[in-house]
């Protein structure tokens, strides 16, 4: 029997109840799944193919992350998806990438790391009412908030603390966040295998679970696939799995976030999704 690793953190060292489904799906397929904790000692002796699953504590420590990918690289393990998607992917940088090739995303002011900038200006320049505040290295939310002119001052300490760690994105607030909810769309392979659509709970606007969030299982429609699978096609590497997020505004698509590190996949919304997962594997890895 083959065996592969799915990389996970410390906190889900037997892998997550979604990446758990994957088992039942390969095993009949000859092929075993490995847990393995991408900062455990060690880690990067480990030779065969590694899918990059649950390390949902990377942003906490990037640098570390980073070396353990290239590392893995260097000998001559098969990531998935790969080291340098991995390492574009890491700085959200790789929207403005993007951006620049006509892809949809809010507008957004860049500032580098230990860049000395003013909240209220970035505000004030742009004339914006809201925004949110990300790191240019973040996952879940981390860091991140919604601000306006009236809180700007009193969270410049704050917004300072994110400028000297990671750098910052300054976004434009998309309401439709809030009123219509966030899709996200996945991808096996390249090809699209279902989608979710996550709704913040109420007065906020993080989607995610452990912020009050809720998420179901839902059609998009066929143009919202298709600009996804666009956004997609912008990649030259082949990619395993592919998460993309974002917001119907006026018809089109508006990318959030292209996950394609860590994303939870959501495959308990979609019966036939892991099956679907499986299949990439076998084709891919």
């Amino acid at each position: 029997m083959r065996e592969i690793a799915f990389a996970t953190c410390e906190n889900y060292p037997e892998l997550t109840e979604d990446d758990r489904l994957m088992i039942a799906q390969l095993h009949p397929l000859g092929v075993r799944v490995k847990p393995l904790i991408w900062n455990a000692d060690g880690a990067h002796n480990y030779h065969g193919t590694i899918i990059i699953r649950s390390c949902w504590d990377y942003h906490f420590q990037p640098a570390q992350f980073l070396r353990w990918v290239r590392e893995t690289e260097k000998t001559g393990t098969s990531l998935w998806n790969p080291a340098r998607v991995i390492e574009w992917n890491m700085d959200k940088m790789y929207l403005s990438d993007l951006a620049a090739k006509g892809v949809v995303i809010p507008d957004t002011v860049w500032l580098e790391r230990h860049t000395e900038a003013g909240l209220s200006e970035v505000l004030a320049a742009r004339g914006w009412r809201q925004a949110v505040v990300k790191p240019r290295v973040s996952a879940t939310a981390f860091r991140t908030w919604v601000t306006s002119p009236e809180k700007a001052a009193s969270e410049q300490e704050a917004f300072i603390e994110v400028l000297s760690a990671t750098g910052a994105m300054v976004q434009q607030f998309v309401p439709e966040v809030q009123t219509r909810g966030e899709w996200s769309l996945i991808f096996f392979g390249g090809r699209y295998s279902h989608a979710v659509l996550k709704r913040p709970k109420s007065g906020d606007f993080r989607v995610q679970e452990e912020y009050g969030g809720s998420s179901e299982a839902a059609v998009p429609s066929t143009a919202l696939i298709e600009q996804a699978s666009r956004i997609i096609d912008l990649i030259e590497d082949k990619l395993l799995f592919t998460r993309v997020d974002g917001v119907e505004v006026d018809g089109k698509f508006c990318l959030m976030e292209l996950e394609l590190i860590e994303p939870l996949l959501f495959l308990s919304h979609d019966p036939r999704a892991p099956q679907r997962f499986a299949q990439a594997i076998l084709e891919l890895c």
